[in-house]
């Protein structure tokens, strides 16, 4: 068996993927069960964070487990196999172990040395064995990785390279200005309660915020992460906790707000943060979202609105034109007049999807939500028409074109920010059109993506691809030395019995011995064995820890015609009593 890995993240894909790939947590639930009930693999894990997803598993072959893998990926997120693999990487072997090291030390994070990908990879591992399909080698590989980064945040200055995600957002928020100094005095609001939220929370409040609000579906864990911010007596901030109903005002109050949740659709639309603008400055923010002449235009693909609570919140999708559009709809028809309903929505989308969407859009639900304006370009009855010409298009050509990366727009100046917002969801939360808005700065997972680029790397990042190769040859060493332990116990095992065999037989020849000749006798005869077998079986695992080394197992089964059933019977011993003592590191 060996180690294989096939995944994408943000190195690989355009956000616009990787945003419509990503699994929820049933879906990572199914997606393990359904790996190891496949042929090529016996153990399998999933990593998935916001910029990457990839599955690991011990397959007994490599072409019929990339294929097996990939399938499965793309059917448990939703994108199909034909679009989703040119983005995908493939790791076989030591490659698979050099690249989760590399990933635990935070060298392949959007922010090169963030320490928080190491809680997401004990998550994983405690995910995979919860529901037995972690055995030996991903165990082994998962408890080792941790060490390895937990090695490199403490040996290096790999910490100086880089930060948490949430720092490194607040940071671009901040545009320049030190964050503690932007921070101070603003009123936040952290919308989730989840890991990356109480992050986004304690990192606020550490930064000098004068109030951290935290809005969650269910409120006590919103009161439950205001009261750990309250207690914090470092602090000093104010935090108190309210039900998703309220964003919408708290945006009028809000000077920042960081957004994380599980959703799969959108949590803030364009409309609820122009309303929040508006509320709190008394000046309108629409204006910004009307659409421009046709070409190229910027943002990600849109995604529906999330469904509504009980209270009724989280408003429909808007009808504003997106930025950073990836779609090129030079050559569509009737492109011109296309809203984001039409033109933003249909990005990687099948043809028949997009027969569907035009349906839709034909049935009125565009028309409920337009509001349409001069200058706005929004022409509701024309959205079916366009996404039909689309449709069209995409029938001959496969899908929708996409561009990696959009040709740049000139902006008009824009008035200072009212209200910074965060998006740290992927899927996203927050509207991609609010980029448009005037007086709000989005920085969301694509921007982000884009701002690490740059970031300059740190000396300290040589140093811990030294330890990640290092440790990567240790645990090859490792693995293929615990291959023939098996074998070796097995031998040694048949050794005894060849012992006791001969010793019982000399009682019935020798029946006058006393019982302390026969343990001299039965002493002599170990020690005799026993310094026979040192030497090969310490030189064999010696041998075999070696790259190649792992015919060795082999040639000792073959020259002491050791029983399959025998070593096969030991390694599963050795696997049970190491279920046993395993745990997260």
């Amino acid at each position: 068996m060996s180690l294989l890995v096939v995944g994408l993240s943000h190195r690989s894909s355009p956000v616009s993927v990787l945003e419509r790939a990503a699994l929820s947590a049933d879906a990572q639930v199914k997606l393990l069960q359904d790996t190891v009930a496949a042929e090529p693999a016996a153990e399998a894990a999933v990593l998935a964070t916001c910029n990457r997803i990839e599955l690991y598993a011990d397959v007994d072959k490599f072409h019929a487990g990339v294929a097996e893998l990939s399938t499965l990926l793309a059917q448990h997120s939703g994108v199909g196999l034909d679009e989703l693999t040119p983005y995908l990487y493939v790791h076989y072997e030591d490659r698979a172990v050099h690249h989760l090291f590399a990933v635990a030390c935070g060298l392949d994070s959007m922010v090169v040395g963030e320490g928080q990908i190491l809680g997401q990879i004990k998550d994983s591992l405690a995910r995979a064995q919860e529901l037995h399909t972690a055995g030996r080698l991903l165990n082994d590989l998962f408890q080792q990785a941790l060490r390895v980064g937990k090695r490199a945040h403490s040996e290096t200055g790999i910490d100086r390279a880089g930060q948490s995600l949430v720092s490194f957002g607040l940071e671009q928020l901040a545009a320049g200005e030190a964050v503690q100094s932007w921070a101070r005095g603003k009123k936040a609001l952290v919308i989730g309660a989840g890991s990356m939220s109480s992050l986004a929370a304690a990192t606020l409040a550490r930064a000098g915020v004068a109030e951290v609000v935290v809005a969650n579906r269910t409120v006590e864990r919103a009161e439950r992460l205001a009261q750990i911010l309250a207690a914090a007596g470092n602090t000093g901030v104010v935090a108190r906790a309210v039900a998703m109903h309220a964003v919408p005002a708290e945006l009028t109050r809000a000077d920042v707000a960081v957004s994380c949740t599980g959703a799969t659709g959108l949590v803030l639309t364009a409309e609820t943060i122009a309303a929040g603008v508006e509320g709190r400055t008394g000046a309108p923010a629409a204006e910004a979202l009307r659409t421009t002449p046709a070409g190229p235009h910027g943002g990600a693909r849109d995604r529906a609105p999330a469904p509504r609570d009980a209270a009724g919140y989280a408003g429909p999708a808007g009808d504003e034109r997106e930025e950073n559009c990836p779609l090129d709809l030079s050559a569509v028809p009737g492109a011109a007049a296309f809203s984001v309903l039409g033109e933003a929505a249909v990005a990687g989308m099948a043809a028949a999807e997009l027969e569907q969407h035009a349906v839709w859009a034909d049935k009125g639900d565009v028309a409920v939500r337009a509001q349409p304006g001069p200058g706005t370009g929004t022409d509701p009855a024309g959205d079916a028409d366009a996404i039909a010409a689309l449709a069209a298009t995409v029938a001959v050509a496969g899908r929708v074109p996409e561009r990696r990366r959009p040709e740049p727009v000139a902006e008009a100046p824009r008035p200072a920010p009212a209200l910074f917002l965060l998006d740290l969801a992927m899927p996203r939360d927050i509207d991609a059109a609010v980029h448009r808005l005037a007086g709000v700065r989005l920085v969301d997972i694509e921007s982000l993506a884009e701002a690490s680029a740059d970031a300059p790397m740190a000396a300290d990042v040589d140093q811990v691809r030294r330890i990640v190769s290092d440790e990567v040859a240790a645990f090859g060493a490792a693995q293929r030395a615990a291959h023939i332990t098996p074998t070796v116990v097995a031998l040694r095992t048949m050794a005894a019995d060849v012992v006791a065999g001969e010793i019982a037989r000399l009682d019935g020849r020798l029946p006058g011995l006393d019982e302390r000749q026969r343990g001299e006798i039965r002493q002599a005869v170990h020690r005799v064995v026993d310094k026979l077998l040192h030497a090969p079986t310490v030189r064999v695992k010696q041998l075999a820890a070696e790259p190649g080394g792992t015919g060795y197992a082999d040639a000792l089964r073959t020259l002491f015609d050791l029983d399959p059933e025998t070593v096969a019977s030991v390694s599963r011993a050795e696997d049970s009593t190491d279920e046993k003592d395993r745990g997260p590191a």
